[in-house]
């Protein structure tokens, strides 16, 4: 049998990071309630693809690559709704008889690979694969768009009146940010999954996703938590504009929006993003 190995114990060993490096990275981590593989990635400190093979290695499974060369039957997708795949960043493989092959970004996810199993009357194998593979997956099977994760500063803007919309890019756009935009909460959210832009200006009124619920399932994956979300309004009361902080929202901007308030409040979210 395997000796069980802590994932720090593996990075040492395999030259990725040193005792104090690791040591300070997961006291960040238990101060962030963040994991700590996560944490590491996001950092720089190691790439998707070592971290990837540490986690194999510590739970005895095997590494898997090139999720979007392969096709995947409606049937096999269908057994993990996108929006869980988003969140646990999993990703169905096949079946053969009643197993499934699972791509797994973090193998500690044990309760909600027990719930699919019950759900769905199937014994599953797991794989490990970068966090980076499963949203290219992702993206490309359940969402029908390509992965594009940006080093340009961009920022997602989601509003369904053409006037805002064109107003607030144009207002960054001459600031030099890259823009992208969405006509509605659900376009938005799924191009922030295929984007990945680091700040989100989002109107609070919208069909399909409203900017409220927007924030909530935005807040319910750990990958996008810390990115800046400033909402759009009308002029709010002073308690409205309390409880819209209470929320979770980054910044707030009062419609109808002019530049130095857009821009101003963007850079701010920008210095944020630094500080992360």
């Amino acid at each position: 049998m395997q000796e069980w190995k802590q994932l720090g114990q593996i990075l040492i060993e395999r030259g990725i990071l040193t005792a104090t490096s690791f040591e300070r990275m997961l006291a960040i981590s238990r101060k962030d309630k963040k994991r700590i593989g996560l944490i590491l990635e996001n950092c720089g400190l190691v790439t998707g693809e070592e971290l990837a093979a540490a986690l194999a290695q510590q739970f005895g499974l095997k590494v898997i690559a090139n999720l979007t060369s392969y096709a995947y039957s409606p049937q096999v997708l269908d057994l993990v709704p996108s929006d869980l795949a988003i969140q646990r960043l999993v990703f169905p493989l096949k079946v053969e008889g009643n197993r499934l092959l699972l791509a797994v970004a973090d193998p500690t996810e044990t309760k909600f690979v027990e719930n699919l199993a019950a759900n769905n009357g199937l014994q599953i194998t797991r794989c490990v694969a970068t966090r980076r593979e499963i949203y290219g997956a992702i993206c490309k099977y359940y969402l029908k768009q390509e992965f594009n994760e940006s080093t340009t500063e961009t920022v997602l803007i989601i509003d369904d009146e053409a006037t805002t919309q064109a107003l607030a890019q144009e207002f960054l756009s001459k600031e030099g940010y890259r823009v992208l935009v969405a006509n509605d909460g659900l376009e938005g959210f799924n191009m922030l999954i295929a984007q990945k832009p680091h700040v989100i200006i989002t109107d609070k009124v919208m069909p399909k996703l409203d900017g409220v619920r927007l924030l909530q399932s935005i807040q319910a994956i750990p990958e996008f938590q810390a990115v800046p979300v400033l909402l759009m309004s009308d002029k709010l009361t002073p308690q409205e504009e309390m409880r819209v902080f209470e929320m979770g929202f980054f910044d707030y901007i009062a419609k109808p929006i002019s530049r130095i308030p857009v821009v101003s409040r963007v850079k701010r979210a920008f210095r944020h993003c630094v500080k992360k």
